[in-house]
């Protein structure tokens, strides 16, 4: 029999002794409960809107907190795009998505893909068309914010008005703010919409449509926007045609500081306000929640409230909620 080196039976020995120390370090680890950061995926339907930011924000707190990692995208109202980000994000090790979609119906392949991947999805701010795919979703009573701007017009317009209504047709949260606005005044016909203008959803695109609205077409006193950005920019070209002197009223829906001080101004009538910082946090605590075993409701309702010249103050309109 062959004799080992002494040199060969030091090597086997350091190896073995390597491995040890590999094992036990292991074993140390494990039984620390420290374990790899958690990556968490983010998409939303634009980021050119500051409410998505603050949304943003408030569930990077959360995740951060944890010692976790949050990855977020912005497809730009693409869907085709979200969806190739979405698909992106899992490749990059994402086990939890945060998804608000560009269009509630298109996005149904890209949660599809997570359900078989093993990514568990929580919607936030508004709801897709099949939620079959989705653990949570987390969003703003939408009905309610549009039948509270109804019912603050009609306070504030009771002898009636001619309305023109902004919304976005793929994307579910602005049409239920509409359905919530007209439930208030269907039976009333001192209220009438004179004329809705689909995919707006964002200022530049609100004060492109205004503008071609005032150009050919004026009989109307109110416009009810969808969201804070849409009358925005709808209050520009109003502006622009001096149609505010004319007492033509605007609302919004968010709650954004610049909605706020518009009306503080006396150039808004008022914003049904959305707490974005709160459904960000509940977002994020209902996915840790779900992570750790708990049950989680399947659908979770932040509230919203009216805001106007008087309840607003200068305090309140200085940031998100």
């Amino acid at each position: 029999m062959n004799r080992i080196s002494k040199t060969t039976r030091f090597m086997v020995i350091s190896i073995i002794v390597l491995l040890l120390m590999g094992l036990a370090a292991g074993s140390r680890f494990a039984d620390s409960g420290i374990d790899q950061p958690v990556i968490f995926g983010a998409t939303y339907m634009t980021m050119n809107n500051p409410y998505f930011s603050s949304l943003n924000g408030s569930i990077k707190d959360v995740v951060e907190s944890h010692g976790d990692v949050l990855i977020t995208r912005d497809p730009a109202q693409d869907q085709d795009r979200q969806n190739r980000e979405i698909h992106e994000m899992i490749d990059e090790g994402m086990t939890v998505l945060f998804a608000n979609a560009a269009d509630s119906k298109r996005i149904a392949p890209a949660l599809k893909e997570c359900r078989e991947r093993g990514v568990a999805v929580f919607v936030v701010d508004t709801e897709v068309e099949d939620s079959s795919n989705v653990i949570s979703t987390i969003q703003s009573d939408q009905f309610e914010a549009g039948r509270l701007v109804a019912l603050d017009m009609k306070e504030k317009r009771p002898e009636g008005a001619k309305i023109v209504a902004l919304y976005h047709e793929t994307i579910q949260s602005t049409v239920d703010r509409l359905k919530g606005f007209e439930s208030e005044i269907k039976d009333d016909d001192r209220y009438e919409i004179v004329m809705k203008i689909g995919n707006t959803s964002e200022i530049e695109v609100a004060n492109k449509e205004m503008n071609l609205l005032l150009k050919n077409f004026r009989k109307f006193d109110l416009v009810f926007g969808n969201n804070d950005p849409s009358a925005l920019g709808a209050l520009a070209a109003l502006d622009q045609y001096r149609m505010l002197d004319k007492g033509i009223m605007v609302y919004g829906v968010d709650g954004s500081p610049d909605a706020k001080r518009m009306v503080l101004d006396g150039k808004m009538a008022g914003t049904a306000a959305q707490y974005p910082i709160v459904m960000g946090k509940t977002a994020a605590e209902t996915a840790y929640a779900y992570l750790n075993g708990e049950e989680v409701e399947k659908n979770i309702f932040i509230k919203v409230s009216m805001m106007n010249s008087e309840n607003l103050n200068e305090n309140i309109a200085r940031g998100w909620q």
